[in-house]
C-alpha cells in the first residue's frame, strides 16, 4: 500500500494498549425503550468477536455506539483508548477514518463504476495521491476479494454477494485497524453466505484487522467467531467459543444450535 497512506495512518491513531475496544455498562435507549442494557464487551487487537443475536436484540445499536454515531446515557465505549462520547468533532472523525464499516447492501454509489466508488474515499481522505498511486490501490483492493476484472462495471449489474466484495474492499482500502460488520450475510445464497464468510476471514488474515461482526446467521459465526457474545433483548447472556456456547444447557443459547 502507498507510503503516503502509511505515514498518515501512523498519525492518526495512538497505539492502544489494553483491549482496541472496550464497551463497560453501556446502556441506550430510544423513546423510552430500553436496547442496551448494561452490556460490557472487550476486543483485543487481531480478534475477531461475533455478536451473535436475534432481530431487535441491540446488535446494530452497539455498533453505532462504537463510531460515535449515538451516545449512551450510561457507561463508556472506549475505542483505541479513548472514550468516543469525549472527543471532540475533528478527533472523533480521525478515529473513524480508523474503523471500517460493511454495511448490509454493501453501500455503493449507483451512479458511479466500481473504481469510481473505490476512488472516492481515497480522494476524500488522502488528497495528495496520483492518479497512478490511486489506480494501483484500487487494483490491489479489488484483486484481494478477486474482482479485478470489475473495476467499469456499474453496481446494478453486480450480484449481492460481488457488491459485499465491492463494499468490503472499498473499506479496506483505507487500511482500517477495526472492521464492523453489520450482517454481513443477510440476503444471500447459503454458498454465497460462506464464500463472504470465507473473505472476512482471509481478509483478517491478510491485514490483521481486529474485527465485530453483527449477524444471527450461526454459520457465519461458526467460520468468522475467535469469540462469540450473545446478545438477548439487550443483555450479553452468554459468551466462549463457538464450540463452548454449542454444548450450552441454557435453552435460549441451545435454541440457535440446534
Amino acid at each position: 500500500m502507498n507510503d503516503q497512506i502509511q505515514g498518515q495512518e501512523i498519525n492518526t491513531v495512538a497505539e492502544a494498549t489494553g483491549p482496541i475496544v472496550a464497551m463497560n455498562g453501556v446502556y441506550k435507549s430510544f423513546e423510552g425503550h430500553q436496547v442496551l442494557k448494561g452490556v460490557d464487551i472487550t476486543v483485543s487487537k487481531g480478534e475477531n468477536l461475533v455478536v451473535l443475536g436475534k432481530s431487535g436484540s441491540g446488535k446494530s445499536v452497539l455498533i453505532k455506539c462504537i463510531v460515535g454515531l449515538v451516545s449512551p446515557e450510561e457507561g463508556e465505549v472506549r475505542v483505541f483508548g479513548e472514550n468516543i462520547s469525549a472527543l471532540k468533532y475533528k478527533r472523533l472523525n480521525e478515529i473513524r477514518v480508523k474503523i471500517g464499516f460493511l454495511f448490509q447492501s454493501g453501500a455503493l454509489y449507483d451512479s458511479m463504476t466500481v473504481g469510481e466508488n473505490l476512488a472516492f474515499p481515497l480522494k476524500q481522505h488522502f488528497k495528495k495521491l496520483s492518479k497512478a498511486e490511486t489506480e494501483k490501490i484500487i487494483t490491489e483492493g479489488l484483486d484481494d476479494v478477486g474482482l479485478k476484472e470489475s473495476v467499469d462495471t456499474m453496481p446494478s449489474e453486480l450480484s449481492g454477494g460481488m457488491r459485499k466484495r465491492i463494499g468490503l474492499a472499498r473499506t479496506l482500502i483505507l487500511k482500517p485497524d477495526i472492521m464492523l460488520y453489520d450482517e454481513p450475510t443477510t440476503g444471500l445464497d447459503t454458498i454465497t453466505a460462506k464464500e463472504i464468510s470465507e473473505l472476512i476471514i482471509r481478509m483478517h488474515e491478510k491485514k490483521h484487522i481486529s474485527s465485530i461482526i453483527i449477524t444471527h446467521d450461526l454459520a457465519c459465526a461458526k467460520i468468522t467467531a475467535d469469540r462469540i457474545v450473545m446478545l438477548k433483548d439487550g443483555v450479553i447472556t452468554a459468551e466462549g467459543t463457538y464450540d463452548e456456547l454449542a454444548k450450552s444447557s441454557d435453552e435460549w443459547v441451545k435454541s440457535f444450535f440446534m
